[in-house]
């Protein structure tokens, strides 16, 4: 069976439910792979190379316009015919052969195709030719210069051009400076009516494009204004199953309207000279090409060339929102999460899911330089959500965890590694890779840098998490990190807000630190747990300064006063926005900073609205203790979070459940893992005596002097 399905599939080719046979249409590896996959592909017609323009401008053309296809984020797909056989996406070497004058090529429209290929000839596709290929190939965006058209004295020639017919039974969106100027326009535009063709112009005005010219004099039904209202457009379109096309008129770049408008003088008069001589059909379109070229010494020819990379500009820049558009609408429609049967959390997390990269560095001396360094480099899985996730399901916690990850290699190593948490608010995505994390360490484990790939996690829509709103609302906290968007966190705010469910906001680092306060919606964040550069940042934020004596200096490169003091100094505003923040310290500890509006400040520090914060502080390590040995600072802070957070909804006193989110970080900073396989309740179990060498010191402005 095995022999048998692959024998058939080398027989034929799939694409969106279309089967082809490879006998009569050969489809270009990379053209393949981006349809199948729904990446932004532009099909490109072959008539310009054959017999839209002389050589060697006919190659140059179609080499530069697949280079600006591909330079906005489209893949080129020229098709053409060789030797009987139709290729979809030629190679430079195939169109070098089709440019070649010695190589003789049929125009090649939709009636043309059974007498080309049985013949085994060669094959410039015409607008109509090029459409019923890029259909069959699933490709939905097809640019040209021009379309043909009704020409005039159509009663006694019923001379129209099989692309209008193509236009009106072909789903294929065709982007073009309009319809060529030799033409009888007006009639043109009605039979585009006639067919069911949606026509639009792309710019500010609805007036359609004449070719050389920007305004044929004739209005059509819509204008399109940028890629994402046409990517729209065309969505619509599809979403209706309509068979017919879409025309998009682009009108001719601004710096070419002048020569346009002197080329259009001599198209005029050749089109007179074309009828003394009886010039009719297909011969038409070369004949006045050709001569309006002579008469304008080569200005239209630049012209013709300037507008045909107009329109792949303007093409590939749809494709490709379309392309977003509809993978977008895709993962929405295959992602919707269903809650039903699902028990209620006791904490629903909403953050980032990542792969984790670590690289140290075993040498003290080393220079950016391109040289390679020993060292080790190792794999495990991250993101601040997903590790807070995994920290409280590791504490026993029930925990729900919404995320993203794509449908890639990660995939099944997330699956498998994360297989005792409770994932069913992950949604995977097709097309989207797992966010992906570098982080570079110094021998003794600090982070000099990391590389980050998270455009996954902008999927995390709020439209997602309004589909686990229930959950949301029964919960007893819900944690969201840094990675969300803006969007997500404001939803998610409104949600926790309205019943009153306490939410912790994990910074994840500095660019991300100040999203809480840019949702406008206030004291919806009850506790934070930053380190001090996100302090920092916080407090610029609010503040629109920074007044710190020491920049953005790491806690652990200043002394212990010096910490506590600017710890003070950010959370007197910060605590304003929320009311409890718990500062990771590095190697000096933890701060606990919180704002009280009532009872008797003790040792507390009076704030500008009446009310008051009091600063606690904790060691790193019980007093006595040497701290062990560090492999990595990646996780401690999320465990530190998670251990504190499980006290908290197991209404441990705040006191008791710091010292254990200590035990944990600990734990942490001795694994590979952020969040090591090990950490359970039992290993941060507080005996009294450790409780003792964790026991806090009440900070306040006069004592730190």
């Amino acid at each position: 069976m095995h022999r048998l399905w692959r024998k058939f599939c080398l027989r034929t080719q799939f694409f969106k439910g279309r089967t082809i046979s490879s006998s009569v249409i050969e489809i270009s590896d990379e053209v393949r792979e981006a349809v199948h996959y729904g990446k932004p592909v532009v099909a490109l017609e072959s008539t310009i190379i054959t017999h839209g323009m002389p050589h060697p401008q006919n190659l140059q053309t179609a080499l530069f316009v697949e280079r600006i296809v591909r330079e906005n984020g489209a893949v080129p797909a020229t098709i053409g015919i060789l030797k009987g056989k139709v290729r979809v996406g030629l190679s430079n070497t195939e169109m070098e052969h089709l440019a070649d004058p010695a190589t003789i090529a049929i125009k090649t429209s939709r009636r043309d195709f059974p007498g080309v290929i049985s013949s085994k000839l060669n094959g410039g596709t015409t607008v109509s030719g090029t459409m019923v290929v890029a259909n069959m190939a699933g490709i939905q965006i097809f640019v040209t210069g021009g379309i043909g058209g009704v020409h005039h004295g159509v009663q006694e020639t019923m001379d129209i051009s099989a692309d209008l017919t193509e236009l009106g039974r072909t789903p294929v969106t065709v982007i073009s400076s309009g319809v060529k100027s030799i033409l009888d326009i007006g009639k043109t535009l009605e039979y585009l009516e006639t067919e069911g063709v949606a026509v639009a112009t792309y710019g500010s005005s609805r007036k359609f494009p004449a070719f050389f010219t920007p305004c044929s004099g004739f209005q059509v039904p819509y204008n399109l204004t940028n890629p994402t209202q046409a990517a729209h457009f065309i969505e619509s379109h599809k979403a209706m199953h309509l068979q017919s096309g879409i025309l998009i008129g682009v009108p001719i770049p601004e710096a070419d309207v002048k020569s346009g408008e002197i080329i259009q003088q001599a198209i005029d008069s050749v089109i007179v000279q074309a009828i003394e001589q009886k010039i009719a059909g297909k011969d038409v379109t070369p004949f006045i090409l050709e001569r309006v070229n002579e008469i304008t010494g080569g200005a239209s020819l630049q012209a013709n060339i300037s507008l045909i990379k107009n329109n792949a500009l303007v093409g590939s820049q749809i494709a490709y929102k379309l392309s977003k558009l509809l993978k977008s609408k895709k993962n929405k429609a295959n992602s919707a999460p269903v809650t039903k049967h699902m028990g209620a959390p006791d904490v629903v997390v909403i953050g980032g899911s990542i792969v984790d990269f670590y690289a140290r560095v075993n040498s003290d001396n080393f220079q950016s330089n391109g040289a390679t360094y020993a060292g080790g480099v190792d794999q495990s899985f991250g993101g601040v959500g997903r590790n807070l996730a995994d920290g409280l399901t590791r504490l026993g916690v029930n925990t729900l965890f919404i995320s993203a990850i794509g449908k890639d290699s990660h995939r099944a190593g997330f699956r498998a590694y994360c297989s005792h948490m409770n994932l069913g608010g992950v949604q995977e995505l097709e097309e989207l890779r797992t966010a992906t994390y570098c982080a570079v360490l110094q021998k003794g484990g600090e982070l000099l840098f990391g590389i980050g790939d998270m455009d996954i996690h902008n999927q995390i829509t709020p439209e997602y998490i309004e589909g686990y709103q229930s959950l949301i609302e029964k919960a007893k906290m819900v944690c969201i990190d840094g990675n969300v968007t803006v969007e997500a966190l404001r939803r998610t705010l409104q949600i926790a807000q309205a019943q009153n469910v306490p939410v912790c906001f994990e910074p994840t680092d500095i660019h991300k630190a100040s999203k809480p306060f840019q949702v406008n919606i206030k004291k919806s964040v009850t506790i934070t747990t930053p380190n001090v550069n996100e302090l920092r940042t916080m407090y610029k934020f609010l503040t629109g300064s920074l007044d710190s004596a020491y920049g953005s200096a790491s806690s652990d490169e200043l002394p212990l006063t010096s910490v506590l003091m600017e710890c003070i100094l950010l959370s007197k505003v910060v605590v304003l926005h929320v009311p409890m923040v718990i500062v990771s310290l590095g190697k000096h500890g933890v701060a606990l900073c919180q704002r009280h509006k009532m009872g008797k400040p003790d040792q507390g520090i009076i704030l500008k609205d009446g009310s008051y914060l009091t600063v606690d502080w904790y060691p790193a390590v019980p007093k006595g203790q040497e701290p062990g040995k560090i492999i990595s600072v990646s996780g401690a802070g999320d465990c530190l979070a998670s251990a504190i957070i499980s006290g908290i909804i197991r209404r441990h006193n705040l006191d008791f459940s710091i010292k254990q989110g200590i035990l944990a970080a600990q734990l942490s900073l001795q694994s590979h893992h952020a969040v090591p396989p090990f950490l359970s309740r039992k290993r941060i179990e507080l005996t009294e005596e450790m409780s003792k060498q964790l026991s806090c010191t009440r900070i306040s402005d006069t004592s730190l002097h």
